[in-house]
């Protein structure tokens, strides 16, 4: 489905985004506004819970999966990470036995954080920052973090060794246990006393379309709702506010929804998850819903829900199919 005529296509749109499936998404945007040769701006408020420091040095997953997506510098296989990756500082690293060895920055990556962190030393915030290194990337958005401030998503987990209970950064629960272990529960650290970025509530407030795409609803577009302010901007926007579910049947189709969205008591379907953000008619987010066409049987449970709610393909197959995503978004919108 393509908006056929240019003025149907929103001028302005607002993304929440994660990390790898966000920015599959934001493919899919970019390559609808080239099909339909739309003039519009894009503007991406990406989750900074996931980010770490690590070996002295800034580390912003999902800030850089978007950048380097967009600006075709991904690794297209892993989904993350830089294309043409050498690994020769980690293992230099784990030669002299410097923790952690479960997380690994290339050495191409490692320049990103390099600069990175230089230039927070310098003063400049992270918002600044970013828009520096997107000068080199020219991802065709334009890239804000949602809090120059700092949080980190940290998880409550049962240690495999000691059977301790603890709470470890997000991404050795992700990465060093494969969200294989128990956990009990999502604390986004700094997130209370945060701020969000310059930029951040003008592109919820002065927008013509928001969307949450199929991130993680915890982790991803959840600690961005952690953010002070932006969750009420959201709910007060005059813009329609369209989401994308990221689990299809009864799983995720890719990262960890599923754990996740049980530590937090949701029930693991496209239902639950729209359940969980609510109708915005009932002080919840939500204007419309997409569900994949195998869960179509819960578009009246949604709908009933508050929620309107359309049954189509959502499978990230190429970016033209993720584009007939994106028209679906703009014509629930429209409705």
């Amino acid at each position: 489905m393509t908006p056929a005529p240019d003025q149907h296509v929103p001028a302005r749109i607002t993304v929440l985004s994660g990390g790898v499936g966000g920015a599959r998404f934001l493919q899919g945007v970019l390559r609808l506004l080239d099909r339909t040769g739309a003039s519009t701006e894009v503007t991406v408020i990406a989750n900074t819970g996931d980010d770490i420091w690590l070996h002295g040095l800034k580390v912003c997953p999902d800030l850089d999966t978007v950048m380097y997506t967009l600006g075709n510098g991904i690794d297209t296989e892993r989904g993350w990470g830089r294309t043409g990756e050498t690994w020769h500082a980690k293992e230099e690293l784990a030669a002299y036995g410097v923790e952690p060895t479960w997380f690994g920055l290339g050495d191409r990556d490692l320049a990103t954080h390099l600069v990175r962190t230089q230039m927070l030393d310098a003063g400049y915030p992270l918002s600044a920052v970013t828009e520096a290194l997107c000068r080199r990337w020219q991802p065709g958005v334009r890239l804000l973090p949602m809090s120059d401030d700092r949080i980190e998503t940290h998880i409550a987990i049962d240690d495999p060794d000691t059977g301790e209970r603890k709470a470890v950064h997000f991404q050795e629960y992700w990465i060093r246990h494969q969200a294989s272990v128990p956990a009990y529960s999502v604390v986004p650290i700094g997130a209370e006393k945060s701020s969000p970025a310059p930029g951040v509530l003008e592109a919820i407030r002065d927008t013509d379309l928001i969307i949450l795409p199929p991130s993680n609803p915890v982790v991803s577009v959840g600690t961005i709702l952690s953010v002070p302010g932006i969750r009420e901007n959201l709910r007060a926007t005059s813009a329609p506010v369209i989401g994308v579910s990221g689990i299809v049947g009864s799983d995720h189709v890719r990262g960890m929804a599923r754990q996740l969205l049980g530590i937090i008591g949701v029930e693991v379907s496209a239902a639950g998850v729209a359940e969980h953000y609510g109708a915005r008619s009932a002080s919840g987010l939500l204007d419309g819903w997409l569900v994949d066409t195998v869960d179509a049987g819960l578009v009246p449970r949604i709908e009933a829900a508050g929620i309107p709610a359309r049954a189509v393909p959502l499978m990230m197959t190429d970016h033209d199919a993720t584009a007939d995503m994106v028209a679906e978004v703009i014509a629930l919108a429209g409705s």
